[in-house]
């Protein structure tokens, strides 16, 4: 069983000094059932708290009963919270009491800090999430009858999350309605062509609103057909060519239920955010090749990005730029000199001069790269350091963003812009490569008055490098979600899990909580 964790809870607080009374104290430590206590340590610190007496009132619980079965609105699981046992009402005064306060405090550490402990999911997981003391929150619920309330004001209160809990009920109905049709197989439909499969596609694309058709009937692949899925395919991030070949359809024919839990699992991922991303901020969807620079939940700024390879997947964690660097030398990781560079000069060893390497030895000393035998080593006996001068060729491009973290990962420019014209953009070692960076220099740059941008211009004409600390430091956010919100639109699109990581979020999400 996967253990729950349950963010917001706190456990250590010095006790008041009474005995458990019998009943409560025995309930509370023999509790059994058809489901454990899953906050059994905080349920004992409220009743310590409490002179161990009973807290709720009936019609408390009846409230109680409402905001579990609404849990479902935010993608959680109702009968995780004794949705069951408190309905039926078949325990005891004291037994019921402790039974609504444990499923009180299982519901708000799961909407406060997610079901899931994000580092069992994303063992670089760095962000804070957000933190309340659930006893205390618990006590003046009662005390001013707002249990429903109270347990509202503890999920995310972000726009973005409040689109997606609008979005999964909008899923949920098509469910209810009966799902849409499934458009058939077949050859690739373009532009212009006539076939009966098409009014099966308009049905499709009007049960998600993507198309507002009476002509359900018509087989031909008409013009507002075409422009209703190009629309679909750029929120799938598809190359929107209008064409429905094998991977459009297999995105169209996802089930309402697929959708479902793909908004469930990216509505668990926001409840492990802080609610402060930082007034001047950064955040990067690796999923979706996107930065967005931000000035609280405003956008200055959007670029497109390039992420880590499947087999070098750029990580997820929260960390401080405190300075750029304009004109870089790159230090070679030594795992890319071994894997990468040597394969490559021990095929072209005039590659070392062309694009610019220098060779340092044990000693640190710079050797004549165009004089080694390259083939000579192995990626395990490979004993040099390779570092690349600034200028054109430079996999760094103009500048790196420098947030200093564990992994090595930051923000560059880069040599090969071409890859920007690519729909999926995953080619990098981990690092992430930035369109347009000058841009978001200048951006970076705007504490810093002493920096305007013909400053920064000048420098880099100069070919020098030159590193620039930022006076005010920005928080940059790398994260991971399939499910994208269009502020504008106020709706949502879905996008590929090109690490493969939504199908274990889910997975845990599925389980019940494990008791205490």
């Amino acid at each position: 069983m996967i253990k729950i964790f349950l963010t917001a809870i706190t456990v250590s607080l010095t006790m008041f000094p009474v005995s458990i009374s019998a009943d409560i104290g025995t309930n509370i430590k023999q509790h059994k059932g058809n489901q454990p206590l899953y906050s059994k340590a905080s349920v004992t610190r409220f009743y310590e708290q409490h002179q161990n007496a009973p807290q709720w009132s009936e019609k408390q619980i009846d409230e109680l009963l409402q905001a579990i079965e609404a849990s479902n609105q935010h993608g959680l699981i109702p009968s995780d919270y004794h949705l069951s046992t408190l309905k039926t009402n078949n325990e005891d005064t004291e037994r019921r009491d402790i039974i609504a306060t444990d499923a009180y405090l299982t519901l708000a550490g799961h909407l406060l800090g997610g079901k899931l402990n994000p580092v069992s999911l994303e063992p670089t997981w760095t962000a804070k999430g957000r933190s309340k003391d659930l006893v205390v929150h618990l006590a003046d619920a009662i005390r001013e009858n707002k249990i429903v309330a109270s347990l509202d004001t503890l999920a995310p209160q972000q726009p973005r999350y409040q689109i997606m809990k609008k979005a999964l009920a909008k899923y949920q109905d098509v469910v209810r309605q009966g799902g849409w049709p499934v458009v058939p197989e077949g050859a690739s439909l373009k532009p212009g062509m006539e076939s009966p499969r098409i009014p099966v596609l308009r049905e499709r694309l009007a049960a998600t609103g993507d198309i507002h058709t009476i002509n359900i009937e018509s087989t031909m692949y008409d013009e507002s057909l075409v422009e209703a899925v190009k629309g679909f395919q750029k929120r799938a991030n598809l190359e929107p060519d209008g064409i429905i070949g094998p991977s459009t359809l297999r995105k169209l024919n996802r089930s309402p239920m697929d959708r479902i839990n793909q908004i469930r699992i990216n509505m668990e991922r926001w409840r492990w955010l802080p609610e402060d991303f930082g007034q001047q901020h950064i955040r990067v969807n690796i999923a979706d090749y996107r930065l967005e620079a931000h000035e609280g939940n405003d956008i200055a700024e959007v670029h497109d990005v390039v992420v880590g390879r499947t087999y070098r997947q750029t990580p997820v964690f929260s960390a401080n730029m405190s300075y750029l660097v304009l004109n870089p030398w790159w230090e070679t990781p030594s795992s890319l000199a071994r894997k990468d560079l040597l394969p490559k000069f021990q095929k072209k060893p005039k590659l070392v001069q062309e694009l610019g390497y220098q060779v340092l030895n044990q000693d640190g000393k710079v050797v004549d790269g165009t004089a080694i035998n390259w083939n000579k080593y192995s990626a395990s006996s490979f004993p040099f350091r390779i570092r690349q001068k600034p200028g054109e060729k430079n996999a760094l491009g103009k500048v790196k963003f420098m947030f200093p973290n564990q992994h090595n990962v930051y923000l560059h420019d880069t040599s090969t812009p071409e890859l920007f014209g690519k729909t999926r953009r995953d080619f990098s070692s981990g690092c992430i490569r930035v369109r347009n960076p000058i841009e978001l220099v200048e951006w970076s740059l705007e504490h810093n008055q002493d920096w305007p941008r013909s400053r920064i211009d000048a420098s880099l004409e100069t070919g020098k490098e030159m590193r620039v600390n930022l006076k005010q430091h920005i928080p940059v956010h790398l994260l991971y979600w399939t499910v994208v919100v269009d502020d504008m639109a106020g709706n949502i699109r879905f996008i590929d899990d090109i690490y493969e990581r939504d199908n274990k979020v889910l997975a845990m999400l599925d389980q019940r909580p494990a008791g205490e």
